[in-house]
Formats: C-alpha cells, sequence, structure tokens
C-alpha cells in the first residue's frame, strides 16, 4: 500500500513539474519575455493575451498559435481577458482594480456594475445587507453545485471561480471600499466557524463565562449544520450512519443562563449554511470576517476550544507586549485536556515545525507539525514565530482590511495556514507564539463529520481529494511552476495549474 502511495505521489510530482516546463516554455518569447513587478519578494508577470498576440503578429506565425497548446481552461480565462499581466502598475498604484480590468469591454452584469460605482457610497454595509448577499451568493452556488454534480474537478473550480468573477469578487471589493472605522473602546471580534460541532455551544458559553471583559466581545459565528437526511462521520468499521440533525450552536447559546443577555444585547451575528453548502474552514472565516463591525481587536479560534480565565484581556495584553508595530499572536493550542491554569506558569509551545506532506492528497505542500515546547522559562515579551495557526490568532483588526481574506480558495483545510502566514508576512506583519496558554483544543475528533465528507456527497465520491490537490497545486505553483499568474489587487496572486 505504501508503494502505490508513493509512487502516486511521484508520479503526480513529475507530472507537475513536466506540466510547468511545458508551460513555461511555450510562454517564454525571446529576450523581453516578462519584467518584473515590485522588489525583492516580487516575482515575473508573463505576457497577456495582447502582448502574445502582437509579438506573434510581428512574425508571420499564426498569432493563436502559443495559445491552442495551452490548457483549455487557461485560453478560455486568456480569450475572457480574466489573466493580468502588464497592467499591474496600475493596481498597485490603485488607478484600477483587478475587477475593472478584467471585466473591460464586456458585460459585467449588475453586481460588476455596482461595484464600478462603489465609490459614491461611503456608509459601511449593514448587517442585514452583508447576509442578505452572502445568502444570496450560497444559493446560487448551491445551485451550481447541483448541476454540476457528475462534473471533474476542474469543472467544479470552474464553475465556484467564474460565479465569484462575477458576484462575490465584485461585491468583496465594495465591502472593502466601505468597511466600518476601526473604534478605539477595548472591543473585541471574536471570530467563531462551526461545522456541525456538538462543542460550539460550551465554546460560546466560556468564552463569555471567562472573558474579563463580556461586555466588550462580540461574536462572528458562522454555522454550518446538517438539517435534514444527516449522517455521521466516518466510524471505526469505515462505515457511516444516520444521525439526527445537529444541535443548533446559536439557539442553544442563546436560550442559555449565560447567553440569553448577550445574544439578545446584539453580541452575536450569524450566518447560517447548510452542510452541502461548506466550503470548507477557509472560506467560512473568510465569510465570518464580513460580520465584524469596527471592533478594536480581532481574535480568531475553532468552535471547540476551552478558555482561562481572563484570555481576552490577557491576549491582548501580549499583543500590546510584542516587539512590532504589526504583531500577530498565534500558536497550535495546548489539548482540551491540559490544566490551563497550571500552563500559565510555563511557557506556551510555538508554532515552528514544517516539513513536506507525504500524503498522496496534499502534492507534497509544507505541513505545520504540531506546536512544542521550545522554551525552558516563560518570558514577560513574546517570542517570534514563523507562522500562524488558524485556531488561535489575535491581532488588531486592521488585518481585515490590510489582508483580507480571499474569497478564491473554496474547499481549502491544509494550506491555509502557510499561505496566510505568507501574507501577513509581506504585508508587514510580525507573527509572535503567546507567553503562555490561554486556550485549550479538541483535537481529532475521531468519528465526527469533517467537510470533504459532505463535499463528497454534494458531488461524487472521492472528488474532494482530488479537488483539493488540484487546489494545493494552485496554491503551491510558486514552488513547482511559473506558468499564468492571476492577481488579486488586495488578495496577493494566483497561479494556474
Amino acid at each position: 500500500m505504501t508503494s502505490v502511495a508513493t509512487s502516486a505521489t511521484s508520479s503526480s510530482k513529475i507530472g507537475c513539474l513536466i506540466l510547468a516546463a511545458a508551460t513555461l516554455f511555450l510562454l517564454s518569447p525571446a529576450s523581453n519575455s516578462h519584467r518584473r513587478v515590485g522588489g525583492g519578494g516580487g516575482g515575473f508577470i508573463r505576457q497577456t493575451a495582447d502582448d502574445i498576440s502582437s509579438s506573434s503578429s510581428s512574425s508571420n506565425h499564426d498569432p493563436r498559435a502559443r495559445t491552442r497548446k495551452l490548457p483549455m481552461r487557461v485560453q478560455y480565462l486568456l480569450a475572457q481577458s480574466q489573466i493580468v499581466g502588464n497592467r499591474l502598475e496600475e493596481v498597485k498604484a490603485g488607478t484600477k482594480t483587478v475587477e475593472e480590468i478584467i471585466h473591460s469591454g464586456h458585460n459585467i452584469g449588475a453586481a460588476g456594475a455596482a461595484s464600478r460605482i462603489h465609490n459614491h457610497k461611503s456608509a459601511p454595509m449593514t448587517l442585514s445587507e452583508i447576509l442578505t448577499f452572502l445568502q444570496s451568493f450560497l444559493k446560487k452556488l448551491n445551485s451550481s453545485n447541483i448541476r454540476n454534480k457528475h462534473t471533474t474537478f476542474h469543472g467544479i473550480w470552474a464553475a465556484y471561480h467564474d460565479l465569484t468573477v462575477k458576484t462575490l469578487y465584485p461585491w468583496d471589493q465594495d465591502y472593502l471600499s466601505r468597511m466600518p472605522t476601526r473604534r478605539e473602546d477595548g472591543s473585541v471580534y471574536l471570530s467563531v466557524v462551526s461545522f456541525r460541532d456538538e462543542f460550539c455551544p460550551a465554546t460560546l458559553m466560556e468564552a463569555f463565562a471567562k472573558a474579563k471583559n463580556p461586555e466588550k466581545l462580540f461574536v462572528g459565528l458562522v454555522q454550518q449544520n446538517c438539517e435534514d437526511k444527516c449522517r455521521s462521520g466516518i466510524l471505526d468499521n469505515n462505515k457511516m450512519v444516520d444521525v439526527k440533525p445537529d444541535a443548533d450552536c446559536y439557539l442553544l447559546f442563546c436560550s442559555s443562563q449565560v447567553g440569553k443577555k448577550y445574544c439578545n444585547e446584539g453580541h452575536i451575528r450569524l450566518l447560517r449554511m447548510k452542510e452541502s453548502e461548506s466550503l470548507g474552514p477557509y472560506l467560512a472565516r473568510y465569510f465570518a470576517s464580513k460580520l465584524w463591525n469596527g471592533e478594536q481587536w480581532y481574535m480568531q479560534i475553532d468552535s471547540h476550544m476551552t478558555f482561562l480565565q481572563d484570555w481576552d484581556a490577557s491576549s491582548i495584553q501580549m499583543l500590546r507586549a510584542a516587539p512590532s508595530e504589526k504583531p500577530v499572536i498565534s500558536h497550535y493550542p495546548p489539548p482540551h485536556t491540559a490544566n490551563l491554569v497550571e500552563k500559565s506558569n510555563v511557557a506556551a509551545p510555538r508554532l515552528c515545525g514544517p516539513k513536506f506532506a507525504t500524503g498522496s492528497d496534499e502534492s507534497q505542500i509544507v505541513r505545520l507539525e504540531g506546536s512544542y515546547y521550545y522554551d525552558s522559562v516563560k518570558l514577560d515579551t513574546p517570542r517570534f514565530a514563523p507562522f500562524v495557526a488558524a485556531g488561535y490568532l489575535v491581532a488588531h483588526s486592521d488585518i481585515l482590511r490590510e489582508v483580507p481574506y480571499d474569497p478564491f480558495l473554496p474547499y481549502i483545510f491544509m494550506g491555509e495556514e502557510i499561505l496566510f502566514s505568507a501574507r501577513l508576512w509581506t504585508s508587514g506583519y510580525d507573527i509572535f507564539s503567546p507567553t503562555h496558554s490561554l486556550l485549550g483544543h479538541h483535537y481529532v475528533r475521531n468519528n465526527k463529520p469533517k467537510f470533504w465528507e459532505s463535499v463528497h456527497r454534494a458531488f461524487s465520491f472521492g472528488v474532494s481529494v482530488i479537488l483539493v490537490q488540484y487546489l494545493v497545486c494552485y496554491l503551491t505553483t510558486i514552488s513547482h511552476r511559473k506558468a499564468i499568474r492571476i492577481p488579486h489587487d488586495r488578495f496577493g496572486t494566483h497561479f494556474i495549474c
């Protein structure tokens, strides 16, 4: 079994490298084929469709000869002017958005047209406006998924991409231009995303019960639940069974003695999603980030956590103590069985151990191992760390404006932390470990439902593994191939495999 998996991994890697070399050859004109954008970390931006056409027309060759050899998906994007090359300087200068460039000369529809006039709107979007749009987008996506139930992973990604370009991305640009003003009142926004999680109500209850300033705590909850014809996770016998609908985290918390007061006072903002609409934890965090309403501090956790008393104030104190103007505090917390009171007297584990993944479905992406205890003595000043963890992250809320979540990363589980770490670092943020552990985490959760199982049911069994491999390839192109980049002005630069 091991040799088969290893062979498949090697074949996948060799195939990616061959495709990379072929694509580079096809896209590389003679001498002045590319130009560098930006300094240091900037990469090369290949020619656009117009560049290729003008270059080819200067010779006696058919101007379409080069593009005919490209994958059909790339040919389509070239034809639709959705690959941006030599106009990146306009994007960096702020005179044009990527959405405006890729839709120039095309009918962009009502959503795109609305984004062009966003400068005439100054008031931030209301929570009702945000929820109405997001629910509408999810409804359209669900209809698209039903139509594409038996398509390949290429078709699944293409359908998501095309719908997002037409609807979610223009809306996102409008949202970002109208974000609320960050308050300086000590308020905390807590992003919580839940996928069929029975620990979610207890997490919210303990978060408020053990907060030093619960009146300043506001939660954005993205609840992804099964409401009908529900199935369990994979059991020990590798089978699934029928189960009852999931417990409603929001209703259970709001009906509790702890939660009723805070729900009535508007401290919980809720986006409901069906299990079949789940796009993975990264996109769920994207949706949760849009429920922020100007709170001073941003915190992000999973929905199965335990808390140390005064965890909120202690997190902020660590941020203030970090030797950086733009600090982020993050790590993998200890397991939920840990005694957090005892742990408060010792140095926290730090996230410093990456390795190349060996799984056949991970395309050798850099995988983060667990946190380890590197320090023998607890310090008052947070120590630098190379990576952030998605399950516990604290920063000032300008992070949502300066490094916003990317709407073009659906179905991602592995890879989100590496990507976000790189984007934070290149945006001027410094990453630190907490001085001591403040939260515990329920790890493993054997036999519990996982989002990739719902992807199998939405499309076909096994497609999740191939889709993740395809998207991980898409994320890690920078280390394997530099073919065609699709830059998004606030989200960094994407690649097509």
